[in-house]
């Protein structure tokens, strides 16, 4: 593939991404709601980094405020904090012990409050690319 075939990709697995968080959201699974909305974000970073560094191979990491950096975004204080949040999501999500946390915290209110500030990213972010 070349570069412009790579961020298609990862913008179609970011956009693939959002449909499945609402879907998700829709059936009151907000930490699982919340899991997506990460790799979404984490997919449109990848984009952005293909598109600004020309590699068309994005490192495997999952921090998004490190594929933030790394793809020459410049984020708000607000935005940062929000995906330091966010990437909570990534990490307790995975394991058991910590999911059970995670599940009692994610609840209606949270995950709203949550996905207007995702979809707000998200299309923030999409736009930069």
């Amino acid at each position: 593939m070349n570069k412009d075939e790579h961020i298609d990709y990862w913008l179609r697995g970011a956009q693939d991404n959002l449909e499945a968080v609402l879907l998700i959201y829709n059936s009151k699974r907000y930490d699982w709601a919340l899991y997506i909305a990460h790799l979404s974000i984490e997919k449109l970073l990848k984009a952005k980094l293909i598109n600004t560094t020309n590699n068309v191979v994005p490192p495997k990491i999952h921090n998004l405020l490190k594929l933030a950096d790394l793809s020459g975004v410049i984020l708000s204080d607000e935005q940062k904090e929000f995906l330091t949040d966010l990437n909570r999501f990534q990490i307790e999500a995975r394991y058991p012990d910590v999911k059970l946390d995670l599940f009692k915290i994610a609840t209606k209110e949270f995950a709203d409050e949550y996905l207007k500030k995702f979809k707000e990213i998200f299309s923030w972010l999409k736009s930069q690319i």
